[in-house]
């Protein structure tokens, strides 16, 4: 624990929907969620509109519809997000040569080793400027921590959100965790919470009064001494520039074991969906992809396939995950089930894109002539042209009115709607979905660079709610990309 409190977190808030929020001006001020939009899909990021229902992250995208049946519920563009990133870090690496990122929205920075002046007076205007300069660059908010240790510094930003500063002041440090919930505490998970509550130690307070002796008696020694250090206040990690982590998973333990196999397998795709998630946001791909069972018994099994290249496709992982769990059996119950992926490395959504083509020009290639009937015309080389999916929340780009989103699609129609970032929310169109003119597109930046036109097109029309009979079903079935529009 430091005596001042040169250690700062940065949280942007809500960031993928803020991100979209700053994008479409058609959005701003109301609910966003941006996540798989399938049946199966789950929340990435809610805006703070849409958590006013009870919308939250990692919820089943099926269930936010129902909470809040009017947001605007888009695809992720991680093209968009990384480059956010990039200028956030950017400002961050500015402060000093000791930045830690968590992910793409969060870091931890060491202003001491940036030649802070060590008092609060200090910290706090440096931790102020920041949060003028990322709205300045990015128009997006972020929330502040400041405080003598990682810990702390991270309970304190999150205590600033939404769009807040909070600094801790040396001495403070425990009259502000005491009534805390242990699990605020890093580490402490609903396993260890529940195994606490049984002891009947539920905040940060009871569990430093515990003392170590009972904290190792009930965890471990490992986990029970590092418990009682964080909740008595004795945080000394350092902030590492250079943070490589070598996996990333996701894992739920069940209420009651889970015998159903069908149930079995769907918990086991939503946790790969939920791990992809992480791995995006991470800016990171994967090798292996690994399976935890852990049955009625507490006996725990792990399988792995090792694929032909990194990935962060969800369908591949999600596929893979299930070969992996057709060899485990599950029948008499259980207790808990994990999804991860090992062997990380720096992969561009590009190049995955680039690697599906090849897969289905290899497969075309691998197809035997027999497979073309009498009388049928022979195929040209190369890929199958796959019809294109116009999802919610996408870039796309037309020859006549420029660049625009995808506002829904459905029954052979696509609803796009024509505005940039820097300009008034845009007009509403209707197209066929094989229309030529319509084409996939590019995010543009956030913040328009100085000297640059305005840009042409429509004159802008006001966002409307139109009838449940116009044109343009979104995809994802059944709710809305952002809402039925009107041509």
């Amino acid at each position: 624990m430091r005596a001042a409190p040169t250690i700062l977190h940065l949280d942007m808030d809500a960031f993928y929907a803020s991100a979209e929020q700053a994008a479409k001006p058609s959005l701003r001020g109301k609910p966003v969620v941006v996540g798989g939009i399938g049946p199966r899909g789950v929340v990435a990021t809610a805006s703070y509109e849409a958590r006013v229902f009870g919308v939250h992250s990692a919820m089943a995208t099926a269930q936010a519809r129902r909470l809040c049946p009017n947001a605007a519920y888009l695809t992720p563009r991680f093209t968009l997000y990384r480059q956010v990133s990039e200028a956030v870090m950017e400002l961050l690496g500015a402060l000093s040569p000791l930045v830690e990122p968590l992910s793409l929205d969060e870091a931890f920075v060491d202003l001491e080793a940036g030649g802070v002046e060590p008092s609060a007076a200090a910290v706090r205007a440096v931790g102020e400027r920041l949060r003028r300069d990322i709205l300045a660059v990015t128009g997006l908010s972020g929330s502040v921590g400041l405080a003598g240790s990682k810990m702390l510094a991270k309970i304190a930003s999150e205590q600033a959100k939404p769009d807040g500063l909070l600094l801790i002041e040396s001495g403070t440090e425990l009259r502000l965790l005491g009534p805390m919930s242990v699990r605020v505490v890093p580490g402490v998970g609903p396993a260890t919470a529940e195994t606490l509550r049984r002891a009947g130690i539920t905040t940060v307070a009871e569990t430093g009064e515990a003392g170590e002796a009972e904290l190792v008696r009930l965890l471990g020694k490992a986990h029970g001494s590092g418990l009682y250090a964080l909740a008595t206040g004795h945080d000394d990690r350092p902030v590492v520039a250079e943070r490589d982590a070598k996996s990333v998973s996701v894992e739920d333990t069940f209420e009651e074991d889970v015998t159903d196999r069908t149930r079995v397998q769907l918990e086991l795709a939503r946790l790969a969906d939920r791990c992809v998630q992480r791995l995006r946001a991470a800016g990171r791909s994967g090798r292996t992809v690994v399976i935890k069972v852990r049955r009625y018994d507490f006996s725990t099994l792990t399988r792995s396939e090792t694929l032909r290249g990194p990935t962060d496709d969800p369908t591949v992982v999600r596929e893979a995950a299930g070969r992996l769990l057709d060899g485990v059996d599950t029948t008499a119950g259980v207790r808990l089930l994990g999804v991860g992926v090992t062997g990380l490395a720096d992969y561009t959504q590009e190049d995955l894109f680039a690697q599906a083509a090849s897969e289905a020009a290899a497969a075309v290639a691998e197809a035997a002539p027999d497979d073309i009937g009498p009388g049928e015309p022979e195929q040209a080389e190369g890929p199958v042209p796959q019809p294109r999916r116009w999802l919610p929340g996408l870039d796309v780009r037309h020859a006549e009115y420029g660049a625009g989103w995808i506002q829904g699609s459905g029954v052979g129609r696509v609803t796009v709607r024509f505005e940039q970032p820097w300009s008034a929310p845009g007009r509403v169109r209707t197209f066929a979905v094989d229309d030529p003119a319509l084409e996939p597109g590019e995010p543009l930046p956030l913040v328009r660079e100085a000297g640059a036109p305005e840009p042409a097109g429509q004159p802008p029309e006001p966002l409307t709610v139109p009838s449940p009979s116009s044109a343009g079903e979104p995809a994802g079935g059944g709710g809305s990309g952002a809402g039925r529009a009107r041509p």
